[in-house]
């Protein structure tokens, strides 16, 4: 008995924002004073590492249910299935609903049960939680709705991730460029025929890394000093994930049963676009493997990092054939990986 995937869903929000978007913006360093360069040359050195061009941002009236109800929806429809036959709604994200104009986060209750409400959803057995894991919160849910699938206590499991980034970022920190918002989804069945998940694996790393993504004041020393907003370590996280990612991957694909040259595609989360490309060639060359073309789809170019959002969004727009250069078909195995706040690590080996 495993897992497989019957429906995908993602919700891309329509406020397409460029680089331009931050010409005007008033950027500093952590000591409060303004950045040596221009804001030109910020915007073209962070396309430069991070591939980031454009991000999409939520409207002012939505939060991040919204946005995981719309691709919870959008998978619902794909799959085909009546909701009320799904046993469990894991919803990752990790910072709740964030209204536009506030400072606030709301989480009660869960985001999960606020998409299954909006589903109108009668059902009470279906069990709906939330899952706050950082960026890898909607692989760890889909690992989390594989253990049930598997135990035989579910059958059917809905697992969203979604986050409204944008609203809890420093605009005067020049990292607050990186971040966009977004939804993605996907549902599981018991299965018992070849597809399915194969292997998987987590870990966080809490003894010196904690800290790396945490909250912290404002760059702008006149700002109100009890508010806090998403910070990061950048060198830090790279060095990190470097270190770390490549060999989780590695553990996963061999604890499979898979070879190298079995992979398909390599779907990690959309963090960084040289970092993302660092840890693939690092994690081939365990193998003393040549990495193969075309193996690691990518899109934060046009979407930014929308957190536990970018793995789920992506693996949608593979499927339903909007990636002219990538697609997977039946048979095909699948390594998705992420890494994030935590500093948590995961990975699953997927046969399509």
């Amino acid at each position: 008995m495993t897992s497989k995937i019957i429906g995908v869903g993602n919700y891309i929000p329509s406020q397409t924002i460029t680089n331009l978007f931050f010409d005007k913006h008033h950027f500093l360093d952590q000591t409060g004073y303004a950045l040596k360069q221009d804001n030109a040359t910020i915007a073209t050195k962070l396309k430069e590492i991070t591939g980031i061009e454009e991000r999409r941002y939520a409207t002012s009236d939505q939060v991040a249910s919204d946005l995981g109800f719309f691709a919870a929806q959008s998978a619902i429809e794909d799959s085909g299935i009546d909701p009320e036959t799904l046993d469990y709604i894991i919803f990752a994200h990790n910072f709740g609903d964030v209204r536009t104009g506030t400072i606030q986060s709301d989480m009660v209750p869960s985001l999960a049960a606020r998409v299954k409400h909006l589903l109108k959803i009668k059902n009470n057995f279906c069990v709906a939680y939330d899952v706050l894991f950082g960026c890898p919160g909607w692989i760890e849910g889909m690992i989390q709705a594989n253990a049930f699938i598997k135990s035989g206590i579910a059958k059917r499991c809905l697992v969203i991730g979604a986050e409204t980034l944008t609203r809890v970022v420093d605009i005067h920190d020049r990292d607050s460029m990186i971040y966009a918002d977004g939804a993605g989804a996907a549902i599981l069945e018991a299965s018992t025929d070849e597809s399915g998940m194969k292997s998987h694996i987590s870990g966080s790393f809490t003894l010196n890394e904690k800290d790396y993504l945490h909250f912290g004041k404002s760059y702008n020393i006149d700002n109100c000093p009890s508010v806090r907003y998403l910070k990061m370590e950048g060198k830090k996280i790279y060095e990190f994930a470097l270190l770390n990612v490549p060999s989780a991957m590695q553990k996963c694909l061999d604890n499979s049963g898979y070879s190298i040259n079995d992979l398909t595609k390599i779907i990690i989360h959309q963090a960084n676009e040289k970092m993302d490309e660092a840890i693939v060639n690092r994690f081939y060359k365990l193998y003393n493997t040549p990495v193969p073309e075309n193996i690691m789809p990518m899109v934060i170019h046009k979407l930014g990092n929308s957190s536990v959002a970018t793995i789920p969004s992506l693996l949608t727009m593979i499927l339903k054939d909007e990636l002219p250069q990538h697609s997977i078909k039946k048979g095909d195995v699948v390594l998705f990986a992420s890494v994030g706040a935590g500093m948590n690590v995961n990975a699953f080996v997927y046969t399509f």
